[in-house]
């Protein structure tokens, strides 16, 4: 069965993955992908999983606080029930939703909508972080972006947790987590007897 494209002039859309660790700008970029595709007057809507309501219920915001409205939706099926004629999707903590997620945006790219997730790489033990390693292998641009380590100044590629708690899913911010590079990450883990 062929699927039609949307938009008129467009064979099909594309996805876009922003990747990284926390604090790394990842909410950043996709904001700014956004606003230039409102600024080109593109049809533009962002949606967020209900878990993430640490800043804002129903905006998305970055840690250096810029903000855009969004959408608030319990799974991934809701974005394809919700994007319509929507050209341009942002999607943000989209390691939160399921693994659905990478069939829906693989349907929303074929009716020729243009993508833009953002999403932890790993999760808090160095793993990857849910539907995140599935959308970068279907993904036709790939964007990892990094943090700067507090303790050494190199490139920080993971998310340190501070806390106790085991729970794969732990909303936070500096006060549960920090950006590390593989050195001092592994030192922390050492240091702090963390075993997983």
């Amino acid at each position: 069965m062929f699927l039609e494209p949307h938009f008129k002039g467009q064979r099909s859309g594309w996805i876009e993955v922003i990747c990284g660790s926390m604090f790394s700008g990842k909410t950043e970029e996709l904001i700014r992908r956004l606003r230039r595709a409102k600024f080109a007057n593109q049809k533009v809507e962002i949606f967020k999983p209900k878990t993430d309501n640490r800043y804002s219920v129903d905006s998305v915001v970055s840690h250096d606080e810029n903000a855009i409205d969004s959408v608030v939706v319990e799974n991934s099926m809701d974005i394809l029930r919700l994007s319509g004629d929507i050209r341009v999707i942002g999607i943000d903590e989209a390691q939160f939703f399921d693994d659905k997620l990478v069939e829906v945006v693989q349907k929303l790219a074929i009716r020729g909508a243009r993508i833009i997730i953002a999403g932890l790489d790993m999760d808090f033990r160095g793993k990857p972080f849910g539907p995140i390693p599935d959308l970068l292998a279907v993904a036709e641009y790939v964007t990892k972006v990094h943090a700067i380590c507090p303790h050494c100044g190199n490139l920080a590629t993971h998310s340190y947790r501070l806390s106790a708690e085991k729970e794969t899913v732990v909303l936070g911010e500096k006060d549960k987590y920090e950006p590390r590079c593989r050195i001092c990450y592994e030192m922390g883990n050492i240091l702090d007897l963390k075993i997983y």
